[in-house]
């Protein structure tokens, strides 16, 4: 039976303190004395807590005491229980012992294998990794062949590939350090070898391009000329079809589908593109751009300095083709290289091209003093411009550079056209021209359109013209030619009033200038003076054809030119030129006529004899009127024709009154009057035919010849009149003497005798009709005194 737990004794019964319970309470919960014992030393007095504790310990071995009698037996088995425990504990050990025993004999054997085989593993990994070490060096050492075969051929870009595959993939996994060392320190050297290599290839590329940029502007040059001129025939098959067609003529156009197969411009760009490549994988693409672009820039420089040794005439076709060379490449860089240039800079460059080009121009031009090199140098800028228009560069600076010069230009044509002129004027004979074949009359009449008629004449044919019209006429085709040429394919495309302008310029400045000149130099005869008249009146229907080729040359319809008000300013001109040319002739005729004439001296005024024969001088008069009217036919036109005669008779006419006027004729008679009265009826009959005869009298049906002498006749009518006092009635003056003047007639009458001059005049008898007339004569007199 379990004893029961002796009772709590209170502390009064076992003399315990206060503090003795504390410390019992704090054993008795487990808790720690530390802090107890450490304040009791602290305070100085460890001896009441040693006290305390040896009571508690006597206190509680008196409990373990009582407890151990109390729990006596149940100890007991426990030690017996124990001790048979201690028995099979070393029997148990004793097995344990044996069987370790056992296992260490089997165990060892197992260990030495395991061993070996640890090792094994061992030697194994070391193997692995040797192997794994040796792979590497052997795929590092074989790029380096690589990169050591591609730069002994040359091939840089594969050799930087290996370069870079080492440097990304190997060279912090090599594992031999000398080798690590000895690459890390190649490969600096072998990218400075490559930039060196490819640069000097570079070099070499930049020298031989600038070289071949000539043949290039001249190839792009020579297409874009091919191209024109196809397109020049295209428009002129046009041009023709459509005169064809206006004139009634059916033709077909057919467009030309055959297109010519032009060569594109060659050139090689490789060494370029291999080097801003490799470039680029050395890292260096902004290095090489801006080299590049500085080189290229200095090239262009170079390239834009004309030449001082030699004339600019000479050596522009080499000078423009290599700029044109120069940009055709640039702008094939700028389309292949992938970034190599920026638009900004190739606009930089033509800009600068095109500021020093113009300067360039501008001051050749002024130093220039021939139409020929003008225009020679403006066709080569032209195709310049149209030849790299097709690469989108902006030419219109350029060409208004040739705009700017066209004044010039034509300045310098002009004048070298009045020399032409000039000299044609001078060499000319005032001849008609002989044509003894059609070829003849093709390039000296068709040509120019001075044909009266669409039949071919009869051979030998003679022009109504002299030399001077075809040849004249071909200078002002080729005036039109060459202001064509220096106009067209410039900043403006409608250029046709500029170059009428320039054609009125040449007719009124130059040639009818020239013309002027030749009509009032000194020494010129009438046939010359008629010629000249002639060459003038076709000179003036040649202004059509010029007309109509500049049109065609401009490519401008010529319906468009023969509408109203659409014509030269020059055929006015030249007409009154023409004009000016019949009024020196008549001037010569005139006098001519004067030196035939010399009415005072020809004729006996006071004569007492009647002479019924004509005088020889009125023979002569006749035979030189009908040689000046003859030829005035075959070459004047008629309304020409019409001012010649008209004007040789009227001053004739004048001519015979003003003898009858003269203050050597103090006075004259009745057989005068006769004689002159025969002479006029000669002259008045040869006018009548001459003006029937040369078909004048269908075209001035209510004019005449005779008419011209109407002035004489009305006076000689007065003079032979039975009654002269009728002058003076109004009616009869009207009808007979309308063109008399009263003064003349007074002047004239004052000078007329009825009788003969002689000693014995006064004593003549007379019949009743002269009696009659002559108080008739004397009536007049005293009225015309009256009435002036």
């Amino acid at each position: 039976m379990d004893a029961k737990p002796p009772k709590r004794r209170t502390a009064i019964e076992n003399g315990e303190t206060g503090e003795d319970l504390v410390l019992a309470t704090l054993i008795g919960n487990g808790d720690d004395l530390g802090p107890l014992v450490r304040h009791a030393f602290e305070m100085g007095r460890p001896e009441p807590l040693v006290q305390q504790l040896k009571h508690l310990m006597k206190k509680k071995e008196v409990e373990i005491e009582e407890l151990c009698k109390t729990h006596y037996e149940e100890f007991i088995r426990a030690v017996d229980e124990l001790r048979g425990v201690l028995v099979d504990a070393e029997e148990l050990k004793s097995d344990l012992a044996s069987d370790n025993f056992r296992l260490q004999e089997v165990g060892s054997a197992l260990l030495l294998k395991l061993e070996e085989l640890l090792e094994s593993y061992s030697i194994k990994k070391s193997v692995t990794e040797a192997i794994k070490m040796s792979k590497i060096c052997i795929e590092v050492l074989q790029l380096c062949v690589k990169c050591n075969t591609h730069l002994s051929a040359g091939q840089f870009y594969l050799a930087l590939k290996a370069v870079d595959l080492i440097e990304k993939n190997y060279l912090k996994n090599i594992p031999v350090n000398k080798i690590k060392i000895v690459i890390e320190k190649a490969i600096p050297i072998i990218k400075a070898h490559v930039e060196k290599k490819v640069t000097t290839h570079f070099n070499e590329w930049l020298v031989h391009i600038r070289s071949s940029a000539k043949n290039i502007g001249q190839t792009a040059i020579g297409h874009a000329a091919s191209a024109r001129q196809r397109e020049e025939e295209t428009l002129e098959r046009q041009r023709k079809a459509e005169e064809m067609n206006m004139y009634g003529m059916e033709f077909v156009y057919t467009l030309d589908e055959e297109v010519s197969e032009e060569s594109p411009l060659k050139f090689d760009l490789t060494p370029l593109h291999r080097s801003y490549h490799i470039h680029a994988c050395l890292g260096l693409q902004e290095q090489f751009r801006e080299y590049y672009y500085k080189n290229r820039m200095l090239q262009l420089t170079s390239d834009l300095q004309i030449s001082s040794s030699q004339a600019f005439v000479e050596s522009h076709h080499v000078y423009l083709a290599q700029i044109a060379g120069y940009f055709i490449v640039e702008d094939r860089v700028l389309r292949t290289s992938g970034g190599l240039l920026s638009d900004e800079q190739v606009e930089t460059m033509w800009e600068t091209t095109v500021a020093k080009v113009t300067s360039v121009l501008e001051t050749q031009f002024s130093l220039m003093r021939s139409a020929t090199h003008l225009l020679l140098v403006k066709d080569y800028i032209t195709l310049l411009g149209a030849a790299l228009t097709q690469y989108g560069y902006k030419v219109g600076s350029i060409l208004e550079v040739l705009d700017k010069s066209r004044d010039k230009y034509h300045d310098l044509l002009l004048e070298e056209c009045r020399q032409q002129i000039s000299n044609i004027f001078s060499n000319d004979t005032c001849e008609q021209m002989v044509m003894k074949k059609d070829a003849d009359y093709e390039s000296n009449v068709l040509a120019f359109h001075l044909q009266a008629s669409d039949i071919m004449p009869a051979f030998p044919y003679i022009a109504p013209f002299s030399s001077m019209v075809p040849d004249s006429c071909r200078v002002v085709r080729s005036f039109i030619k060459g202001s064509v040429d220096y106009l067209s394919h410039g900043v403006n495309c409608n250029f046709y009033d500029t170059v009428r302008k320039y054609l009125d310029k040449l007719l009124i400045d130059v040639l009818n200038e020239v013309i002027i000149n030749k009509v009032h130099s000194t020494g010129l005869g009438e046939s010359q003076a008629m010629q000249i008249a002639a060459n003038i009146s076709y000179l003036e229907r040649a202004c059509d054809f010029f007309l109509q080729h500049a049109a065609q040359l401009c490519g401008i319809p010529v319906r468009a030119v023969e509408r109203p008000r659409a014509g030269l300013t020059a055929q006015a001109i030249l007409k009154t030129s023409r004009d000016e040319a019949y009024l020196a002739l008549l001037n010569l005729v005139h006098s001519k006529l004067e030196e035939f004439m010399a009415l005072t001296e020809n004729i006996n005024w006071t004569s007492e004899e009647l002479v019924q024969n004509k005088n020889d001088y009125m023979n002569e008069v006749v035979f030189y009127l009908e040689t000046l009217l003859s030829k005035a036919q075959q070459i004047l036109p008629l309304d020409a024709l019409y001012k010649v005669g008209s004007g040789a008779l009227e001053h004739i006419s004048n001519s015979i009154v003003a003898a009858f006027l003269s203050d050597s004729v103090k006075r004259f008679n009745a057989n005068a009057v006769i004689v002159i009265n025969n002479d006029l009826k000669m002259l008045e009959n040869f006018a009548d035919e001459r003006f029937e005869s040369t078909g004048l009298k269908e075209v001035y049906k209510d004019g005449s010849f005779r008419g011209c002498l109407i002035e004489a006749r009305q006076l000689i009518n007065l003079l032979s009149s039975s009654q002269p006092e009728n002058f003076m009635n109004p009616v009869i003056r009207q009808k007979n003497y309308n063109a008399l003047d009263y003064k003349k007639v007074g002047i004239i009458c004052d000078k007329f005798r009825d009788s003969a001059d002689g000693i014995f005049g006064s004593l003549s008898s007379r019949n009743t009709k002269t009696n009659s007339r002559k108080k008739s004569m004397d009536v007049l007199k005293k009225r015309l005194k009256d009435f002036n």
